[in-house]
């Protein structure tokens, strides 16, 4: 497991005394957290034990391995220590599985997520700010917008001219199935109209996750036009097939737990459902997905990725006879989260990028395969193009310099 739930990742070890002061000083979600360097960590006053400790847990996190938590922080050893463990003593001292050592000392599977260049992590320039040294003076200032190619000059002139996007669309390979004698659903080459989007009418399910949050809307919230949802800021729009698949489970994993960068961007994540099944809905958030999460009970976001009409495959033409298909979902399970079966699972889905006000979609994807993902750093370089490429740094220089 690998919640994104902030209580469950801090535990009931050394790190549950410091949730206050993390939450206090911006660190309130777990993708964030996990981005916390050494300076970090001292301006926050952790001692080694927590260090360790949060080290461990981060590299659990990566893994999915977080059942393992508690038994592993309270045997006090650091993580180079407990990778220095035999496999035996991993299985018979930690109830370790087989399947969760190999995970466990398989040290290539940490992907450390960094910031784009001429981004600040949100909570780390809240933080610097508060306590300015001419090291970090120097980082801020060490920018320079001359460093700005023509292309993006003129990509942000627009944007800021309110130019409406005529967008691009994604979508994964077609490989024929069956030896060629079941052919890939096709896919529509034009991005959808800002119309076919701006009037749907869909329902808030989940608030932005943030700890202490009611887990659900309590009282079921009044219908609204999708178009209240990006009003101010942009938005990635990741339409759901099933919060219960792995792979759309994992592809969930991925897009939030780059969520500072997308927070730094100025851009929100919000998922999409096409049905509403409560215990599904409570499982899907926070633990694989942190995100604002509505409702689309008409379908028209799926409806607008497929040029109109709902994008549907079957299992066994869409799946078992897909190698493309059986590949994605190897992949998804290789991260070891859980999966169930409920719920309707053959209406595909896909991703909108869409500007703010009526700039219009910037990009979508589409699932043209069971689990093909919209990747990952293609929708970070969209967004990024999309948001200022100095986002409050002049703010935080002048009041920095106001200060000394």
């Amino acid at each position: 497991m690998a919640s994104f739930a902030l209580e469950e990742f801090l535990g009931e070890g050394v790190l549950k005394d410091l949730m206050h002061k993390l939450i206090e000083a911006g660190w309130d979600d777990v993708p964030t957290i996990k981005m916390m360097n050494s300076e970090d960590m001292e301006l926050i006053k952790f001692n080694q034990q927590q260090k360790n400790a949060l080290e461990l847990r981060i590299y659990l996190h990566d893994r999915a391995l977080m059942e393992h938590a508690e038994k592993l922080e309270a045997s006090n050893k650091s993580l180079t220590e407990l990778l220095g463990l035999s496999t035996i003593v991993l299985s018979s001292q930690f109830s370790m599985k087989r399947g969760h050592v190999a995970r466990f000392i398989d040290r290539t599977r940490t992907s450390r997520i960094l910031m784009p260049p001429n981004y600040t992590l949100p909570a780390r320039q809240r933080n610097y700010s508060r306590s300015v040294t001419p090291r970090t003076m120097q980082m801020f200032r060490s920018i320079s917008k001359d460093e700005i190619s023509l292309d993006q000059s003129v990509f942000e002139s627009k944007i800021r001219e309110g130019y409406v996007f005529k967008g691009m669309v994604a979508a994964g390979p077609a490989e024929p199935r069956l030896c060629g004698c079941i052919q890939p659903p096709e896919v529509v080459d034009d991005v959808a109209p800002y119309s076919s989007i701006e009037n749907i009418s869909i329902q808030k399910l989940t608030p932005e996750y943030k700890a202490g949050v009611e887990n659900l809307v309590k009282k079921k919230a009044p219908p609204m036009k999708a178009s209240m949802l990006w009003t101010e800021k942009p938005a990635v729009l990741f339409c759901v097939r099933r919060p219960g698949c792995i792979m759309c489970r994992a592809e969930a994993h991925q897009l939030y737990v780059r969520k500072p960068i997308f927070d730094a961007m100025g851009v929100q994540l919000i998922a999409v459902l096409h049905e509403q099944i409560e215990s599904e809905v409570k499982d899907f958030w926070p633990r694989y997905w942190g995100g604002l999460v509505v409702l689309d009970l008409k379908l028209d976001f799926f409806k607008a990725l497929g040029g109109g009409k709902l994008l549907k495959d079957k299992f066994v033409s869409g799946f078992l006879f897909n190698p493309r298909s059986i590949a994605n979902f190897k992949r998804a399970a290789d991260t070891g989260l859980d999966y169930n079966f409920r719920g309707e699972g053959e209406i595909k889905g896909g991703v909108f990028i869409v500007g703010n006000g009526r700039r219009g979609i910037v990009y979508q994807f589409i699932e043209r395969n069971f689990g093909d993902w919209a990747p990952v750093a293609e929708v970070v370089e969209v967004c990024r193009q999309l948001s200022d490429p100095f986002p409050n740094q002049e703010e935080t220089i002048t009041e920095s310099s106001s200060s000394t």
